[in-house]
């Protein structure tokens, strides 16, 4: 029996698989291993996800973390012992999300990776592990395609008065905002890159209106532009996405794949299923 871990900022997906079968999935909260330490961890996973795996822990032969966070050796080492404190199994693996991403999208065969979601990233992976990637940036810098970034150029065009003055109106008024709101939001309090993704139903509510799809399509092209182009010549220019963005948008996504030379493969909205089919 094993456990697979996908865990985000906000939320983590743990399933205890048999043969290929899912027996108990529970979700609690997320955690950032970069912003926590292994104490931080291990007191989470105690008192969160303990009390609902039961007499299963001591079952449990492998554990697969895949999560956000997960970039350095010092970080993952901090990860596999807050596990390892929690469930004696003898494998403990603690990966990026990137890879998980990789490994649910293709399985073992070479191919470009991507996750769209709050954040974006990619990569080419060549069947085993992650041999390229471009790095995001966060949505300040790069992040194209992303929520954080399709929000970030919404509130920009309807504060400036680029879209439509009755859409611009209905978008105030159906967040209940005003433009210090957003100036707070974004400049002052913390996490504003969750609050721009928050804003995308707006989007693909209103996906029809010219403006509205050309802000879209032109977040997308810049993400194989800025980020796919890289990886041309690796591998078929087929490209693989995982992510809610990726997932709701995924009609627009194929037309600005197709502008830039590129085919949309598989597109999931969660790694999970891909991952329960890769370690079985």
């Amino acid at each position: 029996m094993i456990l697979i871990a996908d865990c985000g900022s906000t939320k983590i997906d743990w399933c205890v698989v048999r043969d290929g079968k899912v027996e108990k999935q529970v979700f609690t909260c997320g955690m950032n291993a970069v912003m926590l330490t292994e104490e931080e961890m291990r007191g989470r996973i105690a008192a969160e996800l303990m009390p609902e795996l039961a007499d299963r822990a001591a079952a449990i032969t492998a554990v697969y973390f895949y999560g956000a966070g997960c970039i350095s050796p010092e970080v993952c080492a901090n990860v596999e012992r807050a596990i390892r404190a929690n469930i004696p199994a003898s494998t403990i693996e603690v990966h990026t999300d990137l890879l998980a991403a990789a490994r649910a999208l293709c399985g073992r065969t070479p191919g470009i990776a991507c996750i769209l979601g709050t954040g974006s990233n990619s990569c080419y992976y060549d069947g085993e592990r992650i041999a390229d990637n471009v790095s995001p940036l966060g949505y300040i810098l790069g992040d194209e395609g992303s929520g954080a970034v399709l929000g970030k150029l919404l509130v920009g065009d309807v504060l400036k008065g680029q879209l439509p003055a009755e859409l611009c109106e209905k978008f105030l008024r159906q967040y209940d905002l005003t433009l210090l709101d957003i100036i707070r939001r974004v400049y002052r309090e913390p996490l504003g890159n969750r609050f721009l993704a928050s804003l995308t139903p707006f989007l693909i509510e209103n996906i029809k209106v010219k403006e509205v799809h050309d802000l879209v399509f032109g977040s997308f092209s810049a993400f194989f532009r800025r980020n796919i182009s890289h990886y041309d010549g690796k591998c078929a220019p087929v490209v693989h996405f995982i992510g809610s963005i990726a997932y709701y948008y995924r009609e627009v996504l194929a037309e600005a794949a197709a502008a830039c030379g590129y085919t949309v493969g598989t597109v999931l909205k969660s790694p999970m299923e891909g991952l329960i089919k890769f370690h079985a």
